[in-house]
């Protein structure tokens, strides 16, 4: 079982956040809202993600089938993970590696995903 503790923010702080693991490929999804937001997707049960700040304190956003929340912070808008539910029915969240600390991601392998055809 990975033990590797990777901490994550927003911008201004207001959502930390620390998910348990380590990501390897991550997925750069080519749908309006993702390639406009810029995320870099690494995908994990729910239950690995441990959130440091009420979860009141995020904004959330539906779009498409509305199966996905798209967390946010209301004050500097920074999205940095979304909840939804894997084919398989297991709590799932969806991490935006660009808001995990001391990522180099010039060293990041992406996997382009046509979310605009889905």
């Amino acid at each position: 079982m990975d033990k590797t503790i990777q901490n994550g923010s927003c911008h201004c702080g207001q959502i930390r956040f620390e998910v348990e693991g380590s990501f390897g490929d991550v997925i750069e999804c080519n749908c309006s809202h993702c390639s406009r937001k810029g995320y870099l997707l690494w995908f994990v049960p729910r239950a690995k993600l441990r959130l440091g700040a009420p979860e009141l304190q995020m904004a959330t956003y539906k779009f498409n089938k509305h199966v996905i929340d798209h967390h946010f912070c209301p004050t500097c808008g920074c999205a940095p993970f979304g909840f939804g539910t894997a084919p398989d029915g297991t709590a799932t969240a969806a991490i935006n590696v660009r808001c995990l600390e001391g990522i180099d991601l010039t060293k990041v392998t992406r996997i382009p995903y046509d979310g605009r055809k889905t």
